[in-house]
């Protein structure tokens, strides 16, 4: 990874106020931070955009081919790595976050910050970000779904986007997000569908708000918490603890670990009896389950351990030793409106502050 050491270069909001006097009024300073992926893509085979290079353009590059910028903001670039987003690590979420948090609350004179990304991972960088940088001022992340070197890319578009969200007052409080597409989308709900332009959306949530020719309109705030409000801090945090993401499945068993992680995040839409019991064994043993929707978009049911399983649970469960039903019952952790790769996220920095279940299960609530 290579680092710098300086710069290169939802509830109802109480109104949509456009970005409008760009013109006349100074510019603000945004800082754009690149990481990589297809937004800095070189295109390899003539005509052919899925043969290309992920991260080959510097952030000084990148920022110099869309002159348009300018008329925005101050910018100014600097290159934090250049890889496919796979292969970013929760290390390197750690030092990204600190290196953001502390530039915005260092530098009065930052508006904002725009970090370029893979589209690959940008939906978990984002929520990391989201959780973790405490500050209220504007953080975009932004991508591409064409090398920026490809027959009519979108990169240029969506980082001219991101530019204006980052500049704009309205901006400020909304939590980390995503422009993409002349969309602003929450990093909370954002979670890519599919490898095409248009290929960002929020499910259930709906967006934030829009980027048009008159600048950035929100027309919500997220309610969970973020930014500033956060209790997530990384001054003292080197390594996240380590959190499996598991499938739920016709047939399935459930885990069995011969050394199991500190926690898992099962993407399920219900367990049947044998993963019911490996899961609750699980969980008896320390490990923290939680249960996410694999659409992110339930609610789920929120359960308190018991001293006794219920009967519902069982009811089903004949084949299943009835030995393993008695001792506490200590339900999964739902994770309500949160995809499980984010739900594994929330799961891991959760765990670096605490191991008590009911705590746990107050952070998913909150966040």
């Amino acid at each position: 990874m290579l680092l710098l050491a300086g710069m290169l270069s939802c509830a109802p909001a109480l109104a949509a106020t456009p970005d409008t006097d760009v013109e006349t009024r100074p510019l603000p300073a945004v800082l754009v931070i690149a990481t990589g992926g297809t937004i800095a893509g070189v295109q390899n085979v003539d005509d052919d955009p899925d043969h290309y290079r992920a991260g080959s353009l510097t952030a000084e590059q990148i920022v110099e081919s869309v002159p348009e910028l300018n008329r925005y903001a101050r910018i100014e670039s600097m290159q934090f790595s250049n890889v496919p987003s796979a292969q970013i690590t929760p290390k390197m979420w750690i030092e990204l976050s600190r290196l953001i948090e502390t530039a915005l609350n260092e530098r009065k004179d930052l508006a904002g910050m725009v970090v370029t990304h893979g589209t690959d991972r940008l939906e978990e960088t984002a929520f990391f970000l989201y959780l973790t940088v405490r500050s209220d001022k504007p953080v975009v992340l932004v991508g591409a779904q064409r090398p920026a070197t490809g027959t009519s890319p979108d990169g240029p578009r969506n980082l001219i986007d991101a530019v204006r969200t980052a500049a704009s007052p309205q901006a400020i409080g909304k939590g980390v997000t995503v422009a993409m597409d002349g969309r602003i989308l929450s990093a909370r709900e954002v979670r890519k569908i599919y490898q095409r332009v248009g290929g960002f959306t929020t499910g259930d949530m709906g967006m934030l708000g829009v980027v048009s020719h008159a600048g950035a309109e929100f027309f919500f705030s997220p309610t969970r918490l973020h930014g500033s409000s956060s209790e997530f801090d990384l001054a003292h945090v080197e390594a996240l603890p380590a959190v499996d993401l598991l499938f739920s499945y016709t047939g399935g068993t459930g885990p069995h670990y011969d050394r199991a992680p500190a926690g898992v995040v099962v993407a399920n839409t219900n367990f049947n009896c044998e993963e019911q019991v490996a899961f609750l064994e699980l969980a008896r043993a320390g490990t923290i389950v939680v249960s996410a929707f694999p659409s992110g978009d339930n609610v789920g049911r929120r359960w308190l351990p018991e001293e006794t399983v219920p009967d519902e649970e069982t009811e089903h469960c004949e084949s299943v030793d009835k030995a393993v039903w008695k001792g506490p019952w200590i339900p999964p952790i739902y994770a309500p409106h949160l995809t499980p790769q984010k739900a594994r996220i929330l799961l891991m920095l959760a765990l670096s502050r605490t191991h008590d279940d009911l705590e746990i299960r107050q952070i998913f609530e909150r966040y």
